[in-house]
């Protein structure tokens, strides 16, 4: 740390000052934050592709976490063994900056194309919305999130779920 010398020569310790963002002022609307909200590796224990053509629902657990998710077979092949990384977002911006909602109309691929986002480094990426959780037993809670009808169940400890809301997400997976 730099030394400060006053008139009569001695060193003198500048006090600690904690660092801060100045780069949003206060009030802004834009808003900055850990884009993750979930992320969590799970051994595929279950594969169940009768009711659909082109839909299973898979199933897998990791210690005290467990899920279900309905998934399109011919864009994401799985199977029963394999282990896959499951991550919930609330953006694919990877700085955490949230997405304007009159871009958000026009999709994510054509007007960020150019752009670095958390689905470049994915295999499988949907979006959705949270719209359900349930208390479980004693600290564990129960999400339910829908993916344009491709429908997400993820039960676990309140918190390393808690981070969710009732909001729209993105469900990103990779081998």
């Amino acid at each position: 740390m730099p030394e400060l010398f006053l008139a009569c020569n001695q060193p003198v310790t500048p006090p600690s000052i904690p660092l801060q963002n100045f780069a949003d002022p206060p009030g802004s609307t834009k808003t900055m934050s850990e884009p993750i909200l979930f992320d969590s590796t799970f051994t595929i224990t279950s594969f169940d592709h009768n009711k659909y053509d082109r839909v299973a629902r898979i199933s897998g657990e990791r210690e005290d976490l467990k899920f279900s998710l309905d998934i399109h077979v011919e864009l994401y092949p799985v199977a029963v063994g394999e282990t896959v990384q499951l991550s919930l977002a609330s953006t694919l911006s990877p700085d955490g900056a949230k997405e304007d909602p009159a871009e958000s109309k026009t999709g994510w691929k054509e007007n960020k194309a150019a752009e670095p986002s958390l689905a470049d480094t994915y295999d499988y990426v949907c979006h959705g919305k949270v719209y359900r959780f349930e208390e479980g037993n004693g600290e564990f809670i129960k999400v339910y999130a829908s993916f344009g009808g491709l429908l997400l169940f993820l039960e676990g400890p309140h918190k390393k779920l808690s981070s969710m809301r009732h909001e729209y997400i993105y469900l990103l997976m990779k081998k």
